[in-house]
């Protein structure tokens, strides 16, 4: 007997769990940080990281994560895929945004600010 194809929802929490997981690890994000921009326990986060939990679609932390990998996305192709640029950049005082933006990220406001704001600027490249 065939075996059923795994819902969309059932492999979605699985990529983007790994997703976040990578993006922690290339930004070199601690657990007190990651939990603090998905809105998660510390705790969690460290079962995130070990693959014994995932995010639940249905979640606000699962739609904070998608903007997460959205910033990462838009960031690696304006910095032409150098890691240390971006986390050079995500950690240096903006004058346009008036915060580190790793500062701004700890809130969904934030995060979708910088999102913007890197998206503005790749559509100038």
């Amino acid at each position: 007997m065939a075996s059923r194809a795994p819902s969309v929802k059932e492999s979605d929490d699985k990529l983007l769990t790994s997703a976040i997981r990578k993006i922690a690890a290339y930004w070199c994000l601690s657990n007190v940080k990651l939990s603090s921009v998905l809105g998660l326990s510390e705790a969690t986060i460290s079962r995130l990281r070990t693959g014994k939990t995932f995010l639940d679609p249905a979640s606000k932390s699962f739609e904070t994560g998608q903007f997460l990998v959205r910033l990462f996305r838009s960031l690696d192709a304006l910095m032409g895929s150098d890691d240390d640029a971006a986390k050079s950049w995500l950690a240096s005082h903006n004058l346009d945004l008036e915060a580190r933006p790793i500062d701004l990220i700890d809130s969904f406001k934030g995060l979708l600010t910088v999102c913007d704001y890197v998206d503005a600027h790749r559509a100038r490249v």
